[in-house]
């Protein structure tokens, strides 16, 4: 069943200097949401982002990294009909050792974590 053909849910939204996320609907073509603290543009994160506390600024640092690279945080393929996990750093050391991977292999950190 597709789940998220079905039902448009709203995806999970980071600022990243704020350390805050939002659940918004997607926006309208040429428009983007905003921080109401900062007004900054926020990141869309995806369906399954889970935000750490915001006093764990070393958390955030990763979290700033993977959604710099491009990367969001998504459990289910695009129409939600099967579940493939991609598991995400959640420390500094494990994102240094994917970088340090990625770098031996010589592909980008996105590709390496999609994969």
């Amino acid at each position: 069943m597709c789940v998220y053909a079905m039902t448009s849910y709203k995806l999970h939204y980071a600022c990243v200097s704020c350390r805050v996320s939002f659940k918004r609907h997607p926006p309208e073509p040429d428009t983007r949401h905003s921080c109401p603290n900062c007004s900054a543009p926020l990141l869309c994160a995806g369906h399954d982002f889970a935000a750490p506390p915001r006093r764990d600024t070393r958390a955030w640092s990763v979290v700033a990294a993977l959604l710099a690279e491009g990367l969001r945080y998504e459990g289910r393929t695009t129409c939600g009909c099967s579940r493939e996990p991609k598991p995400r750093p959640r420390s500094r050391a494990e994102l240094r050792a994917d970088r340090t991977a990625a770098e031996r292999a010589g592909v980008p950190l996105a590709e390496l974590l999609g994969r």
